[in-house]
């Protein structure tokens, strides 16, 4: 019986580990899709109409979550804390761009953000490691990675919304919806078999919103002309 337990719990744990490696891989698809944008902004020397506001809410969302998947706020899930190191790095990389090449007004106004995001997280390290016994801080940097992570699907919703009005998946392209979906739902299943609300509860709303995504590039697809193709970009 015993070994049987453990064989159990020795899958339970391979597939748990499988979701959250399936995660990471997805969200790197994610982190390195805006690379065009940045190229023609670095080819063009300018940004443009392109706002920099997404990889500020990007960046903040990632350390939070980063913070929450560390292993002295919530043991176990380090899967969590490695996926939002690597999107931080990114999504800083893109703002230090950004602001090299934005117009004086951009770049402070980018900068004040970037130093404002930062100033946040510390404050919300600190707060959490020295006021706060270590149930709570879990708690508190959960609902906080809850709320970071519900805040960021205003973009699937504003892009579900565009599509729908439009008729067309122009700016939706299918493997970035694609990558959204597989991304919510191996993160869906990793806290699920972690037992991790936190994790499941939000991945779970951005699986269902990936679903619709899909359901919409399959309804609108066929009406799309690809001779309007232009890139997905961010504009202010």
């Amino acid at each position: 019986m015993a070994a049987i337990l453990a064989g159990l719990s020795s899958i339970y744990s391979v597939c748990s580990e499988s979701a959250g490696i399936a995660g990471n891989l997805c969200a790197f698809v994610l982190f390195v899709s805006p690379i065009p944008t940045f190229r023609r902004i670095i080819r063009n020397q300018s940004t443009e109409q392109f706002s920099g506001l997404p990889y500020i809410y990007s960046l903040l969302n990632c350390l939070i979550c980063l913070w929450y998947g560390m292993p002295f706020i919530s043991p176990n899930i380090i899967l969590v804390a490695t996926v939002n190191s690597i999107g931080a790095v990114f999504q800083f990389i893109y703002i230090a761009i950004f602001i090299a090449y934005a117009d004086k007004s951009k770049k402070l106004k980018m900068s004040v953000l970037l130093v404002l995001v930062f100033a946040l997280f510390a404050g919300i390290a600190f707060v959490s490691l020295r006021f706060l016994d270590s149930h709570t801080r879990q708690l508190f940097i959960g609902y906080l990675s809850v709320f970071s992570l519900i805040s960021m699907f205003a973009s699937p919703l504003f892009i579900i919304n565009l599509v729908v009005k439009t008729r067309s998946v122009e700016y939706m392209p299918f493997f970035l919806s694609l990558a959204t979906f597989l991304m919510s739902l191996s993160f869906f299943a990793y806290g699920m078999l972690k037992g991790d609300g936190f994790i499941s509860v939000p991945n779970g709303i951005g699986t269902i919103l990936g679903v619709v995504q899909l359901a919409l590039y399959y309804h609108y697809s066929s009406k799309y002309d690809d001779s309007s193709r232009e890139p997905l970009l961010a504009y202010a």
